[in-house]
This record gives structure tokens, C-alpha cells and sequence, in this order.
């Protein structure tokens, strides 16, 4: 699906399709945003940029090289951006193509960034004064975004710690999957980071009249290294809380073989007298005894006893 937006005073504004042909909506269009495009929109777009768009597997490719580059249709980033999916976050890379009078972004999901900039478009919020700048902006907002998401970490991660060190009735199963999936949405949110860094350092050496951005780029690369400290912090409590539950589930454990040791400790002396009278010998004096029965069932109780009063008193019960 394509959608075209232009710039006018100073404000983004979405280009109604209506009926015109997309010829007159590019040549109007600032930005063109590209989201899942089926060939026939590839092929309007690769005609426009008179040459072959980025596929998949150039998009994803991980080697700044190839993630951030210029060439004869304009300055290309190829961003990480982070996508929610059935509870958890996956990324998704998008291909800017930054041209001299329009922005092309091209993209293969749905994306919350891009749905909440569309939002802020409609309210008129998104000042801008050219493609350029509504670049930075896109980075700007993709950092806040990333910024919200941190902290609902954090927050879901501060309900998880007083489950583990304050809730006795916790299952500590459930805890563990859920720091893991903390775990992979925090790894994810800091190779987002990461890749916004590269992008915002290769933006200041080639973008053009990037002295009107470039303090704006400075101050989100600043945001970046913050919230690239507050990852760290989050994976060291997630380690932290993971070591605990794996402690409090090997407490469990030991606590259960506890009492299977004492068990077997406390059964063995009834078990030993049990088996001595069970042996079948002919001259076995107590087998004649009137008392011989309720005696035997008395010692093994008292060999009973016996040990469970002694674990009791030293204190291991």
C-alpha cells in the first residue's frame, strides 16, 4: 500500500489518492511511504527512482555498508525498527531513500512508529520543512518510542521482582518465562539502538545542509547512549532476578529432598527390626514370647522416634 503526504507551511499533510494517478501524486507527494507494496507499486516506485529497489534480504543485511549508503537515487538508511506481535517484539528494518525533494520509506510490515507519526500527521503535530528534516524526525520519534517501551519494560520488570522476592505463592515456572521474554524484548529494543547510532552518525556526515539537524541529531544520538545505560541496567536486573528464581527453585528442590532423606533416615531402624524378625530361623527366642509381637511393633516405633527427635532437636527439621 503506498501513502503520500507533502509538505505545506511547515506542516506534513496526508495527500488524499482519491482518483489521481500516481504520476500526479509524486510529483506532488514529500514523502512516500511504501508499507508491504505488491509488484505493481514496486515497479511505480523503481520507475520513479530509476533504479531496482532494495529486497528483502538487501534490507536485513547487517553490514553498515550495505545498511547505509549513497548512490545515483539519493541517500539510503535502512533503520530497525521495533514491531509487537502476539506478545512479543520482533524487528523489522526499513528502507529510507532520502531524495533531494521527497522521502521514500519502504517497508515489508506494519509498523506502530509509522502508525502513531500518521496519527500525529492528521492532528498536524509533525513540523517540518523538508524531507530531510522529516527524516530526523522519523529517527526522533522511532527513539521515543523506543524510550516508552523501556519503560514499560521496567515496569512489567518491577511487578515480576515482588513476585520473586516478596510473593511465597509465585509460581516460579511462569516467572522464568516471563523474564526470558524480557530478556529477548530488551536485547531486541538495544540492537534497535544500536542500529539507530549507526544511522544517525552516517546522516551527520552526508546529509545535506545537515548543519540545520545536526544539533537535533546530536541530541538524539545523547538519547541513544541514556537509553543504551538503561538497557544494561535492565539486563543486569533480569540476570539478577533469574539467578534468584533459579535459587529459589533449587531452595524448593533441596527442601523436597530434605524430606525424602529424612524419610528414608527416620523408616530405616523400623525396617531393620522388621526385617530381623522376618527371618525364619527355628530358634528365634521372642517368636515364643506372649508379649514378643506388641514388643517388636514397639521397637520399631521407638526406632522411629528416635532419629526424628534428634533432627528435630539439632535444629534440621
Amino acid at each position: 500500500m503506498l501513502r503520500f503526504f507533502k509538505i505545506s507551511k511547515g506542516l506534513i499533510q496526508e495527500i488524499p489518492e482519491d482518483d489521481e494517478n500516481f504520476a500526479t501524486l509524486q510529483k506532488e507527494a514529500n514523502w512516500i511511504d511504501a508499507a508491504e507494496p505488491d509488484d505493481e507499486e514496486r515497479l511505480q516506485l523503481k520507475n520513479l527512482l530509476r533504479t531496482d529497489l532494495p529486497e528483502s534480504d538487501d534490507v536485513e543485511e547487517i553490514e553498515a555498508s550495505a545498511r547505509c549508503f549513497v548512490d545515483q537515487a539519493g541517500i539510503h538508511v535502512h533503520s530497525l525498527f521495533l514491531n509487537q506481535t502476539e506478545g512479543r517484539h520482533k524487528t523489522s528494518t526499513v528502507a529510507c531513500i532520502l531524495q533531494q525533494d521527497r522521502l521514500i520509506t519502504i517497508r515489508e510490515t506494519e509498523l506502530a512508529d509509522f502508525r502513531l507519526l500518521r496519527m500525529r500527521v492528521r492532528r498536524g503535530q509533525i513540523v517540518v520543512d523538508s524531507p530531510a528534516h522529516l527524516l530526523v524526525t522519523l529517527l526522533e520519534n522511532k527513539v521515543e518510542n523506543h524510550a516508552d517501551t523501556l519503560e514499560d519494560s521496567h515496569r512489567q520488570l518491577e511487578e515480576v521482582s515482588h513476585l520473586v522476592l516478596e510473593d511465597d505463592e509465585t509460581e516460579l515456572d511462569t516467572i522464568i518465562e516471563k523474564l526470558a521474554r524480557l530478556e529477548d524484548s530488551n536485547g531486541k529494543i538495544r540492537l534497535c539502538l544500536m542500529d539507530t547510532q549507526r544511522n544517525i552518525s552516517f546522516l551527520l556526515r552526508h546529509l545535506p545542509n545537515r548543519q540545520d539537524y545536526s544539533e537535533t541529531l546530536r541530541e538524539v544520538m545523547r538519547d541513544v547512549e541514556t537509553l543504551m545505560s538503561h538497557t544494561t541496567f535492565l539486563f543486569d536486573k533480569i540476570n539478577f532476578l533469574m539467578d534468584s528464581t533459579q535459587g529459589f527453585i533449587n531452595i524448593e528442590q533441596n527442601k523436597i529432598i530434605k524430606i525424602f532423606s529424612i524419610a528414608s533416615v527416620v523408616f530405616l531402624p523400623p525396617t531393620l527390626v522388621a526385617s530381623i524378625y522376618g527371618m525364619n530361623f527355628s530358634i528365634m527366642p521372642e517368636l515364643g514370647w506372649d508379649f514378643g509381637y506388641p514388643a517388636a511393633l514397639g521397637l520399631m516405633v521407638f526406632s522411629a522416634f528416635a532419629p526424628y527427635w534428634y533432627f528435630k532437636h539439632r535444629g534440621w527439621l
